[in-house]
């Protein structure tokens, strides 16, 4: 029996999705503009020996700059779900597509019906903000007035997303849960993908700061995923960050929370501990939070060496049979136009020390064929219908 590491980075397309003129996208490239702000220069050793480069020219034509890859496989990942975002990506990732279309808020002042609002205040009296915001402004706009108030700070994006921000000590952070809690079934009514807690700490004269307790109360997928297929198999599911929320703690049997820090060290606890037969499946959120919707090459470029130079040690902890898979959900290209997801195609990198491959370019594939090839490499039954490409 062996074991498999399916390990998001989040939002590192790779440009060329075929559909991308449809979400205003066609050109978009998060990978290759990153090489080109950096002049070509990004060292990710790791990551290039298996094929991330190559990846990037088969995606998008662009040359990449790193030598051929010299070891594991790759591919290039299209999805099929009507989205550029987190929800609908991980769930193809995990063998689902998705069967609806998300509900978005218009970017209009106030942003929601007033049924909604009155929902709000049905369980916390009342609502500031109503708009489409960024986390950090929206707090400092409005959290002199929440302080005052005690009334939450309610925003969205461009995603689907209903989000709240309230300070941990005068609103309370159970308080908080509880209210996204209870309006998640009348936002996932309206195929709102997610509502989140954005909690923060600190005052007026101080600033405010988010903390980490974020928590999201995500729609239920619409039928079991890779994540279920293994866990009814008998099997451990270990969930590292967000994974857990995306998938609404279904099919998961553990999950650890932290930064993209404190994800690595739980990823390579896992690496040297996760039990024969498990599933970790892992998501490293900063690249897109903290450096792709801020739209900050820069800092995506310094993330993603970090994350290489890490990853290292890491793989070198593998056993032989691990099938070790790195890809990502979406797009979210940080030299692109506004502050939205990019509808790119992914890289799909597959280290394996006993892999055996007649061919380390695997070509175009589908989301939904990483669950697939991850359930056969677990030996469990697959639901979906994405076909393996080992």
């Amino acid at each position: 029996m062996s074991r498999a590491f399916l390990i998001v980075l989040d939002s590192l397309g790779c440009g060329g999705a075929p559909d991308a003129e449809a979400f205003g996208d066609a050109g978009a490239n998060t990978l290759g503009h990153i090489i080109a702000a950096r002049q070509g220069f990004l060292k990710m050793p790791n990551l290039a020996a298996l094929g991330l480069g190559a990846a990037l020219t088969h995606s998008s034509g662009l040359a990449s700059p790193w030598p051929v890859p010299t070891h594991g496989a790759w591919a290039v990942a299209r999805e099929i779900s009507n989205g550029k975002d987190t929800p609908s990506g991980h769930w193809e990732l995990a063998g689902v597509p998705v069967p609806w279309d998300w509900h978005y808020f218009l970017n209009e002042n106030p942003a929601f019906p007033p049924y909604v609002m009155a929902t709000v205040a049905q369980f916390a009296g009342g609502s500031l903000a109503n708009c489409h915001a960024s986390g950090l402004p929206v707090i400092e706009a409005f959290g002199a007035e929440h302080m005052r108030s005690g009334l939450p700070i309610c925003y969205t994006s461009v995603d689907s997303v209903f989000q709240i921000a309230a300070h941990e000590e005068r609103f309370g952070l159970q308080r908080l849960y509880d209210l996204c809690q209870n309006l998640a079934p009348v936002l996932h009514e309206m195929k709102v993908g997610r509502v989140i807690a954005r909690p923060f700490i600190g005052s007026v004269e101080a600033g405010f700061q988010r903390t980490l307790n974020r928590k999201d109360f995500a729609i239920d997928p619409p039928s079991p995923t890779l994540c279920d297929w293994v866990q009814d198999a008998g099997r451990d599911v270990h969930a590292i960050g967000k994974i857990g929320d995306i998938f609404s703690m279904h099919g998961i049997t553990r999950c650890r929370k932290g930064t993209d820090s404190d994800l690595m060290v739980h990823l390579a606890d896992d690496m040297r501990n996760a039990p024969e037969g498990s599933l970790t499946f892992a998501n490293f959120v900063e690249f897109d939070t903290l450096f792709g919707h801020p739209r900050n090459p820069e800092g995506y470029a310094q993330a993603l060496e970090w994350f290489d130079a890490e990853i290292g040690s890491v793989l070198a902890q593998s056993r032989p049979d691990d099938l070790v898979i790195f890809t990502a959900d979406h797009g979210n290209d940080p030299t692109w136009r506004g502050s939205d997801h990019t509808r790119e195609q992914v890289p799909v990198l597959v280290h394996c020390q006993n892999l055996s491959v007649k061919d380390r370019a695997l070509g175009n594939i589908q989301f939904q064929d990483v669950a697939a090839t991850v359930a056969q490499h677990l030996a469990v039954p697959a639901l979906g219908d994405g076909r393996s490409f080992l």
